[in-house]
C-alpha cells in the first residue's frame, strides 16, 4: 500500500491544534481495524475511520494511479464526528 499527499497540507495539519497530525502519521490507521465507504462519486472519494495515537479521525483519500502503479492520495482529515464515531463502532 503506497500513499501520497501534499506536503503543505500536511504541515498544515500537523500545525493545527484540532487536528495535530501530519499525513506521515495519519498512514498509521491502515495498521489496525478501520471502518471504510465510498464518501462522493465525482471525484470518486473514500472515508476511512479509525485511530491514530489514540485520536479516532476520519480521513478522505482518493485511489489514484502512477508509473509505479495504485496509491492512496490523502485529501484531509479531521476528528470524527459522534456519527463517524458511531458508524465506526457499528461497522
Amino acid at each position: 500500500m503506497r500513499f501520497k499527499w501534499d506536503e503543505n497540507k500536511s504541515k498544515t495539519l500537523n500545525n493545527d491544534p484540532r487536528r495535530g497530525l501530519s499525513f506521515d502519521k495519519v498512514t498509521r490507521l491502515f495498521k489496525q481495524p478501520y471502518f471504510l465507504d465510498q464518501k462522493n462519486d465525482d471525484p470518486e472519494q473514500f472515508r476511512a475511520i479509525g485511530f491514530v495515537d489514540g485520536k479516532m479521525i476520519t480521513l478522505i483519500f482518493e485511489l489514484r494511479e502512477d508509473a509505479a502503479g495504485e496509491f492512496y492520495h490523502f485529501v484531509t482529515y479531521w476528528p470524527s464526528t459522534k456519527t463517524e464515531r458511531k458508524l465506526y463502532e457499528e461497522g
